[in-house]
């Protein structure tokens, strides 16, 4: 029976996919034209540090309030 499945799955999964694109990524091989400040830096490496310390840090400032089963 799987033999059966599998046959009709290959001869009917291109159909059903219809058309694909094909995709390019630009990649460019450069310096940068300008280069970024030390404000910048630090704007960048707070967002970052919010970005992935902040949840993190609400989980366990809010931790009795996941513990209780109201």
């Amino acid at each position: 029976m799987s033999g059966l499945l599998k046959t009709v799955a290959r001869r009917a999964a291109p159909s059903l996919r219809g058309h694909t694109l094909s995709q390019r990524a630009n990649l460019y091989n450069a310096p940068a034209k300008e280069k970024l400040g030390a404000l910048e830096h630090g704007i960048a490496l707070s967002a970052f540090a919010l970005a992935i310390l902040g949840p993190a840090g609400w989980v366990l400032a809010n931790l009795e309030s996941y513990k209780k089963k109201d």
